[in-house]
């Protein structure tokens, strides 16, 4: 796509007159996140009839809530996966080739306060260097007590010995989300956000299609299809639930939850250009302190959850836990008074029966499993690894026979909607600019409010474009995944809601539920104690 091409209109009702014309399909996909959203266009450019459907908005779940690392996984390679590293090295390079406007490579530096701890990573450091061959992002260093200092300005100096520093990558997520859902619908896939599922349909027991509601107009519509594939991440047990066969069986479930918190501060406690990466704090974790469209990310904890809300909350021992180990390496400790939006994403992990009390042991490779109706399920995968997820659940799909023998992937290969033809300078630990539209910035600019600012980097024609061309119906769609306002400052985000929600009233009609806006920042402003 060039910047001569007029983006694909996301009217809903025009969306919504196509899914009632759609009684029949090759494909449909349930859920939106990271896994569904790759799979929809992976099968749609091998010139299937794909319908994906999802409940709430693309990514508002798991997919939007990551650390926004685009990584091979090194503590992977300390466990000897080399075989998941090096995928997942491969996958780092293609993402960045096919939407460099919204990943980049990132340097992480590992401080030493022990005389061992730099020989000890930076060998191990070298050896994932080594697996990432010709597609690696940088050269592993050394670094002495000066170059750290330099390096991670803000990282505590008493008993500073020195560190390593290597590469690895960063991306926008929800952005990433949202370019995967418009590239598949410009490859002719019907893309529904706000639209459950609430039944498999069966015939001669094999699943043959779903009904579906549209959260809007509460219309019903129904679409068959010899694939179904739940792609719900950790809801999937839910789908699996609707499944006769299944539910007749009472199957275990797949995935053991497991929830992520992160908090953002500003970025004046870590002025850099680099993360840190602290390989293993007091309790095994990994701590990361990310710059991020100019603030900090600090995070994240990984702890077994029993419930599977919307919108989890922290606990108050894994804030206690991130300010803490914070505390330890940063000169400047942040308090909960410094935190301006703390969020929590459930990561599906799949269950591992010998030992499913430690979600940390808990494989992150993905799990696909087909039911004797048919109903193919995907779970666990990362987001780096989408991609080949993706080609993994339409070969299993071909395996079982509910799709005919298809050409090969070519997702490799395919820049995602918004790609600039001439690659990015984009910074992403800086605050976002039009840079994060891509070859989409020129119609942003010339999108009626371009130049009037609701709050600093958010301005209407933004939120117009959104509702036109982006899918986005409530002011949670814009303000926490359209521009990333609600996880980089929730109090912020608040403050533009009103605003937000007239314009996108004028442009669709649909009401934008700000007061359900205005209790969600409050709970992301909210530092648990």
């Amino acid at each position: 796509m060039n910047s001569r091409t007029s983006p694909l209109p996301t009217d809903r009702a025009q969306i919504l007159a196509a899914l009632a014309r759609t009684e029949h399909a090759d494909v449909v996909v349930i859920g939106g996140g990271a896994t569904g959203l790759g799979i929809a266009l992976d099968a749609a450019l091998r010139g299937l009839n794909v319908v994906l459907l999802e409940a709430g908005d693309f990514a508002v779940g798991t997919s939007s809530r990551a650390t926004k690392l685009v990584h091979g996984g090194v503590r992977y390679l300390a466990q000897g996966n080399v075989s998941l590293v090096r995928e997942a090295l491969y996958e780092r390079a293609t993402f960045m080739r096919i939407a460099p406007h919204l990943a980049q490579p990132l340097g992480f530096v590992m401080p030493s306060y022990k005389c061992w701890e730099t020989p000890f990573y930076g060998v191990g450091l070298k050896a994932y260097d080594a697996l990432a061959g010709t597609e690696g992002l940088g050269n592993t260093r050394f670094l002495n007590t000066y170059k750290t200092l330099q390096e991670l300005p803000g990282v505590k100096r008493q008993g500073l010995k020195g560190g390593v520093m290597y590469w690895d990558g960063q991306f926008d997520d929800a952005r990433m989300a949202l370019a995967l859902a418009r590239s598949a619908a410009a490859a002719s896939a019907l893309m529904v956000n706000h639209c459950k599922v609430v039944e498999l349909l069966h015939a001669n027991d094999s699943v043959c299609g779903v009904r579906c509601v549209d959260n809007v107009t509460q219309r019903e519509f129904t679409i068959h299809a010899p694939c179904v594939i739940n792609a719900t991440g950790v809801w999937v047990d839910g789908i699996r639930q609707l499944d006769e066969k299944v539910s007749e069986r009472h199957n275990k479930p797949l995935v053991s939850p497991s929830q992520g918190v992160h908090l953002v501060v500003d970025c004046s406690f870590m002025p850099s250009q680099h993360a840190l990466l602290v390989p293993k704090t007091k309790d095994g974790r990994v701590l990361f302190a990310v710059p991020w469209l100019g603030k900090l990310i600090l995070g994240t904890t990984d702890t077994p959850s029993q419930g599977l809300e919307a919108e989890p909350r922290a606990f108050p021992e894994e804030v206690d836990f991130i300010l803490g180990e914070a505390a330890n390496y940063l000169e400047k400790a942040p308090t909960r008074a410094d935190v301006r939006s703390v969020w929590v994403g459930l990561r599906p992990l799949v269950r591992n029966t010998t030992d499913s009390s430690n979600t940390k042991r808990i494989s992150r490779e993905h799990t696909i499993v087909a039911s004797p109706s048919g109903l193919v399920t995907v779970t666990g995968g990362k987001w780096t690894t989408y991609r080949s997820m993706a080609d993994d659940v339409l070969q299993q799909c071909q395996d079982t026979g509910v799709l005919p023998k298809l050409p090969p992937s070519v997702t490799a290969f395919h820049k995602l909607v918004g790609t600039p033809n001439a690659g990015s300078k984009r910074n992403l630990g800086e605050a976002a600019t039009l840079l994060a539209y891509g070859e989409d910035a020129n119609w942003v600019s010339a999108t009626p409010g371009h130049d009037i600012e609701i709050i600093p980097g958010v301005t209407e024609a933004m939120v117009r474009f959104a509702a036109r061309y982006e899918y986005a119906l409530t002011v949670e769609d814009v303000l926490a995944r359209r521009v990333r306002t609600l996880f980089l400052d929730a109090r912020l985000a608040a403050s533009a809601a009103a605003r937000v929600a007239e314009l996108l009233f004028e442009e669709t009609g649909v009401d934008p539920a700000v007061e359900r806006f205005l209790e969600l920042a409050e709970q992301y402003a909210t530092v648990p104690a």
